[in-house]
């Protein structure tokens, strides 16, 4: 049996109501969970990039991808690994003043995860850290053994390819000169 690693599925399209509930309901009938979703416009005008996470075997995934790519409302869909990524999370954290100010030296913690100060007053503190799910884990992890955490929040993934370009661009770019042959 192969391995399951974790996979990040690109999907372009266009901003079309419904698209997203498309495409969950195909990780669902291959009984893949997705761990983390973020949809944004891309770099294309006109163009929207879902970008989500999900653990699977290889040959699963390239399952996937090929299913969400048959949709008519889908440009093109991709899978890549974490190695041909460069990727983020954001996380926001809320603590207690009090709790915070008890530790003492803030500044160790802040200067070891390289935390932002988004708000601070009386009764709370919210706290930014951008990352990998590792070190926004970690600062959780920290602060819910020392002070306990009041709220915290991660967003889905964010990732850029490491080719110069979107590789939705080549394939648009490919359609384009064909279809000037064709005239």
């Amino acid at each position: 049996m192969e391995e399951k690693k974790l996979y990040t599925v690109t999907i372009f399209s266009e901003n079309t109501v419904g698209l997203l509930n498309q495409i969950t309901i195909i990780f669902t009938r291959r009984q893949l969970n997705i761990e983390t979703l973020s949809v944004s416009p891309s770099a294309l005008k006109g163009i929207h990039k879902f970008t989500i996470t999900a653990f699977a075997e290889q040959d699963m995934i390239e399952k996937v991808v090929k299913q969400i790519d048959k949709r008519v409302d889908i440009l093109k869909a991709y899978y890549n690994t974490d190695d041909e990524l460069v990727f983020q999370e954001i996380a926001l954290y809320k603590i207690s003043t009090d709790e915070l100010l008890k530790l003492g030296s803030v500044e160790e913690m802040i200067r070891k995860y390289n935390i932002r100060v988004l708000e601070f007053n009386k009764d709370y503190v919210v706290l930014e850290l951008t990352g990998h799910y590792k070190d926004t884990q970690a600062l959780f992890d920290e602060l819910s053994h020392r002070i306990g955490v009041l709220q915290f929040i991660r967003s889905g993934r964010v990732a850029i390819t490491r080719s110069r370009k979107e590789r939705l661009s080549d394939m648009l770019a490919e359609m384009e000169r064909k279809l000037k042959k064709y005239k």
